[in-house]
């Protein structure tokens, strides 16, 4: 017999996939992929990050986030910014990354607003805490490792 727990995370594994790959279609009409896209995001929203921050924020490496970092300013979406200290980069958004990010919201906001139809705010809030929940325990379990 299937444990509960067992199909909650099938179920996610489900839903992730295809989530991620529509999100990345949807982004490429833009020139973009799903981890610069996150980039942008957090930019945005967060205002200036270290590299170190922004790897942290989505999980990977520093030379992934490197990489995504360079792409994305040869796109001309993100400067340095000047800190006291010559080897920390802090990166924020250009006004044409800002033009970007504003641009690609009003694509996913479309796209979030019709996958989530007919599911109350509150079944929303309740969604969000509980993978939230997960994710601290998730963070706790590696850390422990």
């Amino acid at each position: 017999m299937i444990q509960t727990f067992q199909k909650f995370f099938y179920q996610f594994l489900l839903l992730y996939r295809p989530f991620e790959n529509q999100l990345n279609a949807l982004l490429g009409k833009h020139g973009l992929y799903r981890a610069q896209w996150t980039v942008l995001y957090y930019l945005f929203n967060f205002g200036p990050a270290t590299l170190v921050e922004l790897a942290s924020y989505q999980s990977v490496e520093k030379p992934t986030m490197t990489r995504t970092v360079q792409r994305l300013k040869e796109l001309g979406y993100l400067e340095a910014v000047p800190t006291k200290d010559k080897r920390e980069k802090r990166m924020q958004l250009t006004e044409a990354g800002v033009s970007v990010y504003q641009e690609v919201r009003l694509t996913i906001d479309a796209f979030e607003e019709k996958i989530i139809e007919g599911i109350s705010e509150e079944e929303q809030l309740e969604a969000i805490r509980l993978m939230k929940d997960i994710q601290q325990k998730i963070t706790k379990w590696e850390m422990e490792m």
